[in-house]
């Protein structure tokens, strides 16, 4: 698990999954592992603590099979 802080500049979980997950769409990863529904960085105020869970080569889709994950 790596830690990195957000603002608003970030713009959408999706830039930071590809920052740091190289998938947009793993996107909902981030937002699960720090209990978050909204994708949407534009209105954070101020730098936001974030979890980055580790890449996960396997979801080749970047999406949640139907078992959950």
């Amino acid at each position: 698990m790596k830690n990195i802080v957000v603002t608003a500049a970030d713009i959408s979980l999706f830039h930071v999954a590809v920052r740091e997950l190289g998938d947009a769409c793993q996107w909902w990863r981030i937002a699960q592992t720090n209990g978050l529904s909204d994708p949407d960085l534009s209105k954070v105020e101020t730098v936001q603590p974030l979890k980055i869970p580790m890449k996960d080569l396997t979801l080749s889709s970047g999406l949640p099979n139907e078992e959950g994950g």
